[in-house]
């Protein structure tokens, strides 16, 4: 079976109820390829997790941005993966170069984050990418590779993990790794999970590229045999998000 397309929109630190109710409505409105073809899941704040999840198309999911590695208790701050089954929120993104460089947390520590929030039932999106020395320097596969292992030591099981790759030079920046740069990535872990656990996981795992992906760049960047889809920041918050979502229809 082929992997199907996954479009991701990480909403960040932004937005009021307004502001995210004229999202969910431009999204609600939105022509776009049925679930056969496209998997759409978009990730607000927490605090409008609930509004959205109640708002949001039946077609579309919604995914937290983060949770805590552990059971909850006396962590004032975080949110446990029991809370978000509680409130049935399927996704939640583990290990944003924006966590792993802002708050510090090592490839062990976003391993533990995935294995403990997929053994309470969430699919996790996991972010892994190179800083722009790490490609100055020729290490970006050698980097990306460490940071897949760090996860594939603590889980078994890839069947609820859609892999992003985002390379955090391209975040936010305007920057894109070229199409040719985006699929080097891809194929290499794909090889990668073909040499380190198993030939299966490595034709079935979802790989999608984050990093200044547009309405402009998005079918381009689909074209490529091993990017499996977006996981979209800024421009998750436009309407141009929709053409994102529609590039899918390049992969039939």
């Amino acid at each position: 079976m082929g992997r199907k397309f996954f479009v991701g929109g990480n909403w960040k630190c932004n937005g009021t109820t307004e502001e995210v109710k004229k999202i969910v409505t431009t999204l609600n409105e939105a022509k776009v390829p049925g679930e056969d073809v496209v998997e759409v899941v978009v990730s607000p704040p927490f605090v409008f997790l609930p509004l959205v999840k109640s708002l949001l198309r039946p077609d579309f999911h919604v995914a937290a941005q983060n949770c805590w590695v552990r059971k909850g208790g006396a962590f004032t701050g975080e949110i446990s993966a029991e809370m978000l089954v509680n409130l049935e929120i399927p996704w939640v993104i583990i290990g944003h170069s924006e966590r792993r460089q802002l708050l510090q947390e090592s490839n062990e520590f976003v391993g533990d984050k995935v294995a403990y929030a997929l053994a309470q039932g969430l699919k996790v999106i996991a972010c892994i990418g190179e800083t722009l020395e790490q490609r100055e320097a020729g290490t970006t596969t050698a980097v990306v590779s460490e940071q897949t292992k760090a996860i594939a030591a603590k889980i078994s099981n890839w069947d609820n993990v859609v892999l992003a790759y985002e390379p955090v030079w391209a975040i936010g920046t305007g920057k894109v790794a070229t199409p040719a740069q985006a699929q080097e990535v891809h194929a290499a872990l794909r090889k990668w999970f073909q040499d380190n656990v198993s030939a299966e996981v490595a034709a079935s795992v979802r790989i999608i590229y984050g990093g200044s992906v547009n309405g402009g760049n998005s079918k381009e960047l689909a074209g490529q045999a091993d990017v499996d889809g977006f996981l979209v920041g800024g421009a998750s918050l436009k309407p141009e998000f929709v053409d994102i979502i529609n590039a899918a229809t390049v992969k039939n």
